[in-house]
């Protein structure tokens, strides 16, 4: 990833993303070529403006505060994960689903009042109309901290897959940790696809009660049972730790 500047306007910066040598076999380059699609359908603020794409590269809007871990504060931090779940439920109700939500795709403007919380990255992206009648896929490209447990199973991906990963994310971001830790590959999908998350506010004083029942809900195994929208779920989360 570089950063350049728009040849329209001196002063605007972008990040270019510039495939290299070893990674720019057809699949990669339509990969590129999908996240710049994806990407380009949306119109929401808190998802990542594209602007051109070529042969093994991408340039997209510059966000200069880092990735969201580095948000100092509980306050920013919720407000982050409000902003990104408005940005989900903007694309799941286009018929796109993310697929990869995690932290280090959640991007901050520098200060975080000026633009706030980013999403990026839909390189892995799945559109729900393209899914229908699809046989289940052969591969799986995924992050086993946040992978749903229907991603895993080889099942096609809906918006309550990105609220499964956005609990993870939250989860994270507000604890320290993702829900589960394994060490080992094979670990962490045994946890995703069987394990109930912790009670985490058995061991930490000012988590209340409440936090464990809502990320209980949202990172059911089913899809079914988890909250309506990724809004939803963030929303109650902040209520309760309000």
């Amino acid at each position: 990833m570089y950063r350049a500047h728009d040849a329209s306007g001196p002063d605007r910066a972008v990040a270019l993303k510039v495939l290299d040598d070893d990674h720019r076999r057809p699949a990669q380059l339509a990969q590129l070529q999908r996240e710049f699609d994806f990407a380009h359908r949306l119109d929401d603020p808190h998802i990542i403006k594209v602007y051109e794409c070529g042969s093994g590269w991408l340039a997209m809007e510059f966000i200069d505060g880092g990735t969201v871990g580095k948000l100092p504060g509980l306050p920013d931090r919720l407000a982050a994960l409000t902003q990104i779940a408005g940005a989900l439920d903007h694309a799941h109700q286009r018929g796109i689903v993310h697929c990869d939500v995690k932290p280090s795709n959640i991007l901050v403007s520098l200060p975080f009042s000026i633009r706030g919380a980013v999403l990026i990255d839909f390189g892995v992206a799945h559109s729900v109309a393209e899914d229908v009648g699809r046989r289940r896929p052969e591969h799986i490209e995924a992050s086993l901290p946040y992978s749903a447990p229907e991603l895993l199973r080889g099942h096609a991906p809906s918006g309550a897959t990105d609220e499964y990963a956005l609990a993870c994310t939250a989860f994270e971001l507000i604890i320290g940790t993702p829900p589960f830790t394994g060490t080992t590959s094979m670990a962490l999908v045994d946890d995703q696809l069987h394990s109930p998350p912790p009670k985490v506010s058995r061991r930490i004083d000012w988590v209340p009660h409440g936090f464990d029942s809502i990320m209980s809900k949202a990172l059911a195994k089913t899809p079914d049972n988890r909250y309506e929208s990724c809004t939803e779920f963030i929303s109650l989360i902040a209520r309760v730790l309000a």
